[in-house]
């Protein structure tokens, strides 16, 4: 075994425990706060929300990347691709009612 080899697999074998990064542990939490909600009754299910607001973007030439959850606003931010430009549109977890665009 050559010695860059040895320090790869040392480290890989007695480094440090993988520790989640801050953004990481504030993703997860915003997670668990949108199931909750979601349990709840206090949050549109994200499928609901995207039905209402995907057909649209993409009529507009926009592909649809994904959603996240900002737990502290209780809002979907949506994520789309078009000609080259990524493009937010912020949702109300509650009502569903687009508060916000940006990107476009």
């Amino acid at each position: 075994m050559t010695a860059m080899k040895f320090i790869f697999a040392s480290l890989a074998l007695f480094g440090l425990p993988p520790v989640p990064h801050a953004e990481a542990q504030r993703h997860r939490a915003d997670q668990d706060e949108a199931f909750r909600g979601r349990q709840a009754g206090a949050l549109r299910p994200l499928r609901d929300i995207e039905g209402g607001i995907v057909p649209r973007m993409k009529q507009r030439g926009a592909d649809y990347i994904g959603a996240e959850f900002d737990g502290g606003m209780g809002r979907y931010r949506l994520k789309f691709m078009r000609d080259g430009s990524v493009i937010w549109v912020d949702v109300d977890g509650r009502t569903g009612a687009v508060v916000g665009r940006a990107g476009e």
